[in-house]
C-alpha cells in the first residue's frame, strides 16, 4: 500500500503561455468540428443520487484498487511485476478513470493517487520518448498508450499546473510513435520475424482510432509547430488498422454486419463486443480528419445496425466476448456498457442527434448499475437480460467465450479488464452532462442531477440542476449568471410523443408545454441575474416488443421482475484458477457473492395491464444506494401468470413464445428498475389466453 502525502500544486501557471502554444504557423488543415464543445474536466459536478454513485465508487473498488490491487498498485507501470496480459493495459485503464473520478468529486485522496501515477510515468519516460515500462520492441505495444493519453488529456484540462509537462511528454511520444509506425507499423502490427509479443490477439489493431482522439486534442490545442507530424501519425494509425484487417468502414455495411449471434459468422476483432462498442466511434474519428461525408451516414448506419441486431433491452451490446444477437440468455460484458456510454456521448456531442444521447442514458441508467453491487465493491463480468441467479454455472454455460463464473458479483469474476475499466462510466457521464453551444450557449445534454460552472463573455455562469431524474419527471434549474446567454435542455425522444403532458415554467411565469426545436432542444434565453426553471417530462409506460416477447419501460428506465434472493459471500477468487486470492492480495471488503433466488421468476405477463404502483415524492432525497432492491422510489405492477419455463444451460431458457396460461392463477407481479434488480427477468413471455 502506498502512503501519499498531500500534493501542493504550484500557483505560477500562466494561461497565456499555454494559449500561445496553440498557434502553429504550419497548421493548414482544420479538423471537422464537434457541434458542441466539451467543458474542461472539473467544470461539472454531480449532486443527488448521481453523486452518491460516484462516492460509492470512490469508497468501493474504484477508489481503492490503487491501495491493494496487484494489477494497479504493483503494475509494471509503477515498478512492479504484475500484468494480466501482454497488452499492459491495467494501470492505464485505471488512470483513465481515476482522473475523472477524482475531479468530478473534487476528492483530494483520489487526486493524490492520480498525481502519484502521473509523476512516476512522466519521470520514467524513456529518452526516446516511450511512455511505459517496456524496453524492447517485442513488448512495446501502442494500444495501452491510447488509454494513458485519455488520462493525460483529461488531467491536462483539470489541472493547468500540470499541462505543460503533460504536453511535453505527449509530443516526445508522438515523435517516437510516428517513427515506429513509419517502420512497418512497429508497435501496432506484430511481426513474427521480430518475435513481437505485445498484442497477440490484435486488440490494438481493432482500436486504432482511440489514440487519434487524443492526438486530435493535441493538434487542436497544443500543436507546437508539430502539426504535420501529428496528422501523419493519426493517418498512420488508421492505415495500420487497414493493413491489419481492421477497417471498421468495411464492417459497418449491410450484408457484412452480423444480424445473428455466434455460430452464424466467423468471429474476429470486429465481432468482439467491447471492440464493437469502441468501434462505433471509428467512422466519426476518421471523418474528423478526412471530411468524407459518407462516414456521417455510415455512423448512423453503424448505430442503427448495432441497436437493431446486437443490443439488449438495457441499452448495451449483447456479447460474452463475441456477439450474441438479441438472446436474453447471453451475457453483456460490463466493459461494453462503459464503452457504449462513452461512444454515444461522443457521437451526440459531435452530431447532436438526439437518439445518441438517449442511448447513452439508457446504458447509464440500466445496464451499468445492474452489473454493479449496490456498494460498488463487486461487479459482474457479464450480465444477462434474464438472470434468475448469479453464481458459478455448470460447465455447459450459455456464454460463448467466458467462464462459468462470469455472472458472479466479485473482484475479478473473469478477465480483470472490467475491474480496472468500469469506474470511468459515471465520471465521464457527469463530465459530458453539459456542453458548449457556440460562444455563449450551454446545453444540458445528458440529464441528471449535475451542475456546471463556466465563464461566458468574461462573466461567471452557474447552472444547477436539482432532480431525481430518471426516477422523477421534474428537473429544477437554478441559474446564476453575470451575463445574458442561451441555455438549452435536451428533450429525450421517449418524451416527444407526449409533449402536451410536459411543461416548462420560468420564474413565476405560466406553465406551458415544452416546444423543442428540430434538434430536440428546448431553447431558453437567460438574462443576467438568477433564473429559476422547472421542466416536467412526461414519464409514461412504454412496451417494447422483441421476438414475440416484451420489455417494459417507464421513461428511460427498464423494469424487471423483483426477484427476492439470498446473498452469501466468500473470499475473492483468482481469475486464472478460481482459487481464493491470498489475504494480502485483497481488501476484505472485496468479496465474491452468490445470489440464490427465493421467489418465483417463471411468469408470462399481460403487457396491457402494466401500471405504476408507487412513485416517490418529488422533493425527497433518494435512498443511498439507489440501485438496490429497496432503493428506487418507483415500482410498476403487471398481471402475471405462472408458466412452465425450463432451465437450459444452467440458466433460464429462451422465453416461451405465447404460452397459454391459466387465468385462475393470475397474480400481480412487482417490477422494479433493472439496475436495482440484481436478479431479474426483463424480457417477458406474453401470456396467451385460451378460449
Amino acid at each position: 500500500m502506498k502512503v501519499l502525502n498531500s500534493i501542493v500544486l504550484p500557483l505560477c501557471f500562466s494561461p497565456g503561455l499555454l494559449a500561445m502554444e496553440s498557434r502553429d504557423a504550419n497548421q493548414t488543415k482544420s479538423l471537422v468540428p464537434f457541434k458542441f464543445d466539451s467543458f474542461p474536466l472539473g467544470s461539472i459536478h454531480a449532486s443527488g443520487w448521481l453523486k452518491d454513485q460516484l462516492e460509492l465508487s470512490a469508497n468501493g473498488l474504484g477508489g481503492h484498487l490503487f491501495d491493494f490491487y496487484r494489477y494497479v498498485s504493483r503494475s509494471t507501470w509503477l515498478g512492479g511485476v504484475f500484468e494480466y496480459s501482454e497488452l499492459h493495459e491495467s494501470a492505464p485503464y485505471w488512470f483513465n478513470y481515476i482522473v475523472p473520478l477524482a475531479w468530478t468529486l473534487n476528492d483530494q485522496r483520489l487526486k493524490d493517487q492520480a498525481r502519484y501515477f502521473l509523476d512516476y510515468v512522466l519521470k520514467h519516460q524513456a529518452q526516446d520518448g516511450w511512455l511505459g515500462p517496456e524496453t524492447t520492441r517485442q513488448t512495446r505495444g501502442i494500444w495501452a498508450r491510447s488509454l494513458l493519453c485519455f488520462g493525460l488529456t483529461q488531467y491536462a484540462e483539470a489541472d493547468p499546473s500540470q499541462t505543460k509537462r503533460i504536453v511535453d511528454a505527449m509530443h516526445k511520444f508522438v515523435a517516437l510513435t510516428h517513427s515506429m509506425l513509419q517502420n512497418n507499423f512497429t508497435g501496432l502490427l506484430q511481426q513474427k520475424s521480430e518475435a513481437d509479443n505485445f498484442d497477440p490477439y490484435g486488440f490494438g489493431v481493432s482500436r486504432t482510432h482511440e489514440l487519434p482522439i487524443s492526438l486530435m486534442w493535441l493538434y487542436e490545442h497544443y500543436p507546437r509547430n508539430n502539426s504535420e507530424m501529428i496528422l501523419e501519425t493519426i493517418n498512420l494509425m488508421f492505415e495500420g488498422g487497414k493493413q491489419g484487417g481492421r477497417d471498421w468502414t468495411m464492417f459497418f455495411v449491410d450484408g457484412v454486419f452480423p444480424k445473428q449471434g455466434t455460430g452464424t459468422f466467423k468471429t474476429s476483432g470486429f465481432t468482439h463486443g467491447v471492440n464493437l462498442a469502441q468501434g462505433l466511434r471509428y467512422p466519426t474519428v476518421l471523418y474528423r480528419i478526412t471530411g468524407n461525408d459518407s462516414l456521417v451516414k455510415q455512423t448512423r448506419d453503424a448505430v442503427d445496425m448495432v441497436v437493431e441486431y446486437q443490443t439488449s433491452l438495457s441499452g448495451t451490446i449483447i456479447g460474452d466476448e463475441h456477439l450474441g444477437a438479441l438472446n436474453p440468455q447471453r451475457g453483456s460484458e460490463l466493459c461494453m456498457s462503459v464503452e457504449s456510454m462513452f461512444s454515444y456521448a461522443y457521437l451526440y456531442r459531435f452530431y447532436g442527434s438526439n437518439d445518441f444521447a438517449d442511448r447513452a442514458e439508457r446504458a447509464a441508467f440500466n445496464a451499468l448499475p445492474a452489473a454493479m453491487s449496490p456498494d460498488w465493491w463487486s461487479h459482474q463480468y457479464v450480465t444477462q437480460t434474464n438472470q434468475p441467479w448469479s453464481r458459478n454455472l455448470t460447465s455447459v454455460n450459455p456464454f460463448f467465450n467466458v467462464v462459468t463464473y462470469a455472472n458472479t458479483f466479485g473482484l475479478e469474476p473473469n478477465f480483470p479488464c472490467c475491474t480496472v475499466n468500469h469506474p470511468q462510466a459515471y465520471p465521464k457521464y457527469v463530465a459530458s452532462a453539459y456542453a458548449k453551444a457556440g460562444k455563449d450557449g450551454v446545453v444540458h445534454m445528458l440529464l441528471g442531477p449535475t451542475k456546471v460552472e463556466t465563464s461566458i463573455n468574461g462573466k461567471h455562469v452557474k447552472v444547477d440542476c436539482d432532480t431525481n431524474y430518471p426516477f422523477s419527471s421534474k428537473l429544477k434549474y437554478t441559474i446564476t449568471s453575470g451575463t445574458d446567454f442561451n441555455f438549452a435542455v435536451r428533450v429525450p425522444d421517449w418524451a416527444s410523443a407526449s409533449l402536451l403532458k410536459s411543461s416548462i415554467q420560468i420564474g413565476r411565469g405560466k406553465q406551458v408545454p415544452l416546444s423543442p426545436d428540430s434538434s430536440s432542444l428546448q431553447q431558453i434565453s437567460i438574462k443576467k441575474g438568477t433564473t429559476d426553471i422547472i421542466i416536467t417530462l412526461p414519464l409514461e409506460i412504454h412496451i417494447e416488443a422483441r421476438n414475440e416477447t416484451v420489455g417494459v419501460y417507464y421513461g428511460p428506465l427498464l423494469y424487471a421482475a423483483d426477484i427476492e434472493y439470498e446473498e452469501t459471500a466468500h473470499p475473492a477468487l483468482n481469475w486464472t484458477d478460481r482459487r481464493p486470492l491470498d489475504g494480502s492480495e485483497v481488501d476484505a471488503r472485496a468479496q465474491d457473492h452468490v445470489l440464490t433466488p427465493l421467489s418465483a421468476w417463471q411468469f408470462a405477463i399481460d403487457p396491457r395491464t402494466v401500471a405504476v404502483e408507487k412513485t416517490g415524492r418529488e422533493n425527497e432525497a433518494l435512498p443511498n444506494p439507489v440501485f438496490a432492491r429497496d432503493g428506487p422510489p418507483t415500482a410498476l405492477s403487471v398481471d402475471a401468470y405462472p408458466i412452465d419455463w425450463p432451465v437450459e444451460k444452467d440458466t433460464a431458457a429462451l422465453p416461451p413464445i405465447n404460452p397459454v396460461v391459466d387465468v385462475l392463477k393470475k397474480t400481480k407481479l412487482k417490477l422494479i428498475p433493472f439496475g436495482a434488480a440484481k436478479l431479474h427477468i426483463a424480457q417477458f413471455p406474453v401470456a396467451k389466453f385460451g378460449s
